[in-house]
């Protein structure tokens, strides 16, 4: 039986102050970002293409007119890449959009996310910078992790190591291979560390080490932590990314990621997560 007053498992409801602040962090994160040249984009409720970002299980599905599969917004940002080069193509020069949308996951999660996309740059700390200010303004320093998905690809081949062991954070494993090089890269978290680990490997993982350390000092963030072996679980990220965590709670996520030969940047920061935060 199923009471008036109930609603879907998962869903969002806000009132009082959680609605208070719902509307405060999306009008600071609007007036951020319109300051900093994006504009805004809502794209539709459903999709044909939401396959290309995540797994068929997290989909909720339906049939269009014709019976061809459409599913409930998953994902942001690959909708926003696909309409913006694809449907409005050479009608618009911007290249900057951001949205203030939820998107929804299976059976029935409901979850809002305010992002940005930076369509043909490639510079990640334009990204980290935006949404950290969007963070301080509201008064919140998470810890800001910064990976290098190359990194655990590499290692894998070049040790003949399943790649799941970095997606289910297997350390245990990795420490047991006794190889200098790779214990100093999984203790590795201050950014003065990176010096002495670049140093003691092969070229390969040499340069994807100095792109954390550039990524680093074109950042103007305190609260830095860095995670080389860390895995994203998202598909469409290909190189560098970041998450801010505060109280074992995920508000943001961003990274580097290439759609139809377009590379481009962005992030999602987590409305519900920062709610909480800011009201607890």
């Amino acid at each position: 039986m199923i009471y008036e007053h109930e609603i879907p498992s998962l869903t969002r409801l806000y009132f009082g102050k959680s609605a208070s602040q719902k509307r405060k962090i999306e009008n600071i994160a609007s007036d951020i970002l319109l300051r900093n040249g994006y504009e805004e984009i809502v794209t539709p409720l459903l999709s044909y293409h939401q396959h290309n970002a995540l797994s068929e299980k997290e989909l909720i599905r339906f049939s269009d007119s014709q019976n061809h599969i459409i599913t409930l917004r998953a994902d942001s940002t690959l909708d926003v890449v696909r309409i913006i080069t694809k449907r409005l193509g050479r009608s618009v020069k911007q290249n900057r959009w951001f949205y203030i949308q939820p998107v929804f996951r299976y059976p029935s999660q409901e979850q809002y996310q305010i992002g940005a996309e930076s369509i043909g740059e490639s510079d990640l700390s334009i990204s980290i910078n935006d949404s950290a200010m969007i963070l301080s303004s509201l008064n919140l320093k998470p810890l800001l992790q910064i990976s290098n998905i190359n990194i655990p690809r590499i290692i894998s081949k070049k040790l003949d190591i399943s790649l799941d062991w970095f997606k289910n954070a297997n350390l245990e494993e990795l420490l047991k291979l006794d190889v200098d090089w790779l214990t100093k890269l999984t203790y590795l978290q201050k950014i003065e560390q990176l010096d002495e680990v670049i140093s003691e490997v092969d070229d390969d993982l040499k340069n994807e080490l100095i792109k954390i350390q550039k990524l680093t000092q074109n950042i103007d963030y305190d609260h830095i932590v860095i995670a080389p072996l860390y895995f994203a679980q998202m598909q469409y990220y290909d190189n560098m990314f970041f998450r801010y965590i505060q109280n074992n709670s995920t508000l943001g996520m961003g990274g580097n990621y290439t759609y139809k030969e377009n590379d481009s940047i962005g992030f999602a920061l987590y409305t519900d997560n920062i709610i909480e935060e800011l009201i607890d």
